[in-house]
């Protein structure tokens, strides 16, 4: 249960709420909450982040979150953290020891042991939490859940995601040799952060870091927590047993180009065991017997495949037909089409509360309402399970996953964590 909104008994009274990255998807993180009192802001990058500070004038400035949390730390009820993926953890977990509700945009973390961490550190602390996937809270992704829990498809035997992800340099990076002068607006030590130290360059700030290992996660890191959502709220996943990838090449610097990684989960309860499919690189999913007529009709000239979709989204595969839905679960369908009228016609009952906003749901949280279902319960699996493909691509074998490590490939548990350089921690 969220922390009772301790500086009014009113939970009408707003919010006072810090934000960690203002700039790129900051920016619109920042406007999110902005309903509420937005009091502090921080960036590393002065530049990036003009257009919050504008919005804002009286919100109080940093470049160093460590410092807005030391100084803040009695003026602020909650904390947001658009940051890149190498210093979600950190940021979250220092709010989160001082007490604070946390949203934290996706992955919720760069580790699977960060994100085990946080887990625990905000049941321990008791407050809301948020990871920014903002389809969670759509009409689209409830009906998602609510159709296949109603049999839309019959018993889901397969689930698969894809993406055209990366749009940005991976595959073999080799670090630039050149070394130009840090710019006057950017804090590059604190955005280096826990990240082994290296020289500044814009191949990796303030857009390409998601293609390196030291800093993203990847393909599978940026989309994975908005495509694979839907699909395990729906099919209750919460860790698989076993994660096999395959990839083009890659090296310690960077992530491949392209990928398929494999799941496979135990039964759950009623849920018999399921097999899970991750394409990236433009990579698309076997066209099921359920979708070849809609296949055959929407063929292009060259009698390439398609998927209703396009080049992102998520199928549901069962033994009655098939269901598809883009990115963040919009325009959910069923094949055949006339299985799908047939289902509709039978007007699937709600079963899910909706929700009054991606935002409002966490800052109703904060102020002591109900959970919000996006919280950490929910984002922490979803993080894990994503992040476990990128564990076996650098394993480079099948791995077997115990929910803690991995128990047939020992080298594999070094990729669990990370080592955080020299004055930074958890």
């Amino acid at each position: 249960m969220a922390q009772r909104y301790a500086r009014g008994e009113s939970p009408n009274e707003k919010l006072n709420i810090a934000c960690i990255g203002c700039g790129g998807k900051g920016e619109s993180d920042v406007g999110g909450v902005s309903s509420q009192n937005v009091v502090a802001l921080c960036d590393v990058d002065e530049g990036k982040a003009a257009k919050s500070f504008e919005r804002h004038p009286h919100a109080k400035r940093y470049n160093d979150w460590r410092v807005m949390l030391d100084k803040e730390a009695n003026n602020i009820d909650a904390v947001t953290v658009s940051t890149p993926d190498h210093t979600h953890a950190p940021a979250s977990m220092a709010a989160i020891q001082l007490g604070k509700h946390v949203y934290v945009q996706k992955p919720m973390t760069h580790s699977i042991f960060e994100a085990q961490k946080l887990i625990a550190a905000a049941q321990e602390k008791k407050v809301a939490t948020q990871m920014g996937n903002q389809g969670h809270a759509s009409e689209d992704t409830r009906r998602i859940c609510e159709w296949l829990w109603q049999g839309a498809v019959g018993t889901v035997k397969e689930v698969h995601f894809w993406t055209n992800r990366p749009i940005w340099p991976q595959g073999l990076l080799e670090r630039p040799k050149d070394t130009p002068a840090v710019p006057k607006e950017l804090n590059w030590d604190v955005w280096l952060g826990p990240a082994p130290e290296r020289a500044y360059h814009p191949c990796y700030h303030p857009f390409a870091w998601r293609g390196w290992w030291d800093f993203g996660c990847g393909a599978i890191g940026d989309m994975a927590c908005h495509i694979m959502d839907a699909g395990v709220w729906a099919m209750k996943l919460t860790g698989p047993c076993t994660v096999e990838a395959l990839a083009t090449h890659f090296n310690a610097e960077g992530f491949p180009r392209k990928s398929i990684i494999s799941y496979e989960f135990p039964a759950r309860g009623e849920l018999p065991p399921l097999k899970v499919y991750w394409y990236d690189g433009g990579e698309l999913p076997p066209v099921p017997d359920a979708l070849d007529e809609w296949v055959h009709e929407n063929q292009d000239e060259n009698k390439r495949n398609k998927l209703p979709t396009g080049d992102n989204g998520q199928m549901y595969v069962g033994d009655k037909g098939a269901l598809t839905a883009g990115t963040y679960g919009e325009g959910p369908k069923l094949f055949p089409e006339p299985w799908g009228k047939e289902f509709l016609a039978t007007n699937p009952k709600q079963m899910i509360p909706r929700s009054p906003g991606h935002y409002e749901e966490w800052i109703q949280a904060c102020k002591g309402g109900d959970p919000n279902s996006g919280n950490f319960d929910h984002a922490g699996p979803l993080t894990i399970t994503a992040l476990l493909g990128n564990v076996a691509m650098r394993a480079g074998e099948k791995v077997n996953w115990d929910g803690q490590k991995i128990t047939n490939v020992g080298k594999a548990n070094e990729y669990l964590q990370r080592e955080y350089r020299k004055g930074w921690t958890l």
